[in-house]
């Protein structure tokens, strides 16, 4: 969906951000920085090769959508590329107007705008804001006279990516695509990033839908199932498993056919149907009936469907194929539950 082998930077500036708990203010570049070739193709990759997810967002506000600052900036830049520097200042103070938390730390700031960027077969342009917060410690070792010498230099390590985003030129009416990195993101303060700096939502599309229906799925089989039918956790163990088997098996959802394939009986069908309706009211919004699974999403999401039997602080039984092969029971003589697990050969 988004194809980053050709992307190239056209035009590259870096501000300061300090700790502004701390009152450290922002050290803004007088213009775009002059880059060469290697330098260029190194930020590149330090730039995107964290993009990998198909988890998309758009940008929103809950009055008006020109309110959200990014999105007002980025258009401005899209509209007229020779806006860039001026938007970029107008960025960085955003930024730094939203890092009051003491926990959050300074660093540099880069935004770049992005050329050859293929989206959905698409080829665009795309703006990135980056934001570097960790130091490392590297060794230079060099030759002094007849022997060597080492020294340690506090840098930018090019393989860790603290936090960025892409807005992609496309979708301008429903909040552009964006997508996020956020190596750091660790507790409530860390969430200034997305939530108050960027201020987007997760884009409704096959990716976002798949995920939402199998959270949905997982919380009806180990939460609810349990309080209306006397259901084993080896029958929630099996229903795990059809379901991950059922995503993976099939291109196209359609809630009908999955409740019938993996519930069987009437009964729990109409309490599935039911759950489902309450869970969109608690949660605010409508879980899709159609759409075309996404297999990203599903492996993803597949380890929130892991079929474990927890047995105290002893055992952990991984159910992974027939339902036949493993018996519960009652030992009347110690008082204790069992379970008889059948198999052919062992591994």
């Amino acid at each position: 969906m988004l194809k980053l082998t050709d992307c190239v930077i056209d035009k590259l500036v870096l501000h300061k951000i300090g700790k502004k708990h701390q009152d450290e203010n922002i050290r803004f570049s007088k213009n775009t920085l002059t880059l060469n070739t290697e330098i260029k193709d190194l930020l590149v990759r330090y730039f995107l090769t964290p993009f990998k997810s198909e988890e998309f967002y758009n940008f929103y506000h809950e009055t008006d959508l020109n309110l959200n600052e990014v999105y007002h900036y980025a258009s401005k830049i899209f509209s007229n590329p020779d806006t860039f520097y001026e938007q970029s200042v107008n960025l960085a103070k955003h930024l730094y107007e939203n890092s009051t938390h003491p926990n959050i730390n300074g660093g540099e700031f880069y935004i770049v705008y992005f050329k050859m960027i293929e989206f959905n077969y698409e080829v665009v342009d795309a703006i990135g804001l980056f934001k570097s917060e960790t130091r490392d410690t590297f060794l230079k070792v060099y030759p002094k006279g007849e022997n060597f010498t080492i020294e340690s230099e506090q840098g930018i390590d090019i393989k860790k990516l603290d936090k960025g985003c892409l807005i992609i030129n496309t979708e301008k009416e429903k909040g552009f695509i964006v997508s996020s990195v956020d190596k750091l993101s660790k507790g409530e303060d860390a969430r200034y990033w997305i939530d108050d700096f960027l201020k987007v939502k997760q884009r409704e599309d096959d990716y976002y839908k798949t995920g939402q229906v199998i959270k949905m799925y997982k919380e009806f089989v180990v939460n609810k199932l349990p309080d209306e039918y006397q259901i084993s956790k080896a029958d929630q163990a099996d229903m795990l498993n059809k379901s991950k088997k059922f995503f993976k098996e099939n291109d196209n959802f359609e809630m009908g056919e999955f409740a019938e394939k993996i519930f069987e009986q009437p009964e729990i069908i109409d309490s599935f149907n039911k759950f489902k309706v309450n869970y969109e009211s608690e949660n605010d919004f409508q879980l899709p009936s159609e759409f075309e699974i996404s297999d990203n999403a599903v492996k993803k999401q597949s380890r929130i469907l892991k079929s474990v039997i927890k047995l105290d602080r002893n055992f952990h039984i991984y159910v992974h194929g027939n339902r036949d092969f493993i018996v519960k029971g009652y030992d009347d003589k110690s008082g204790l539950q069992y379970y008889q697990v059948y198999f052919k050969e062992e591994n």
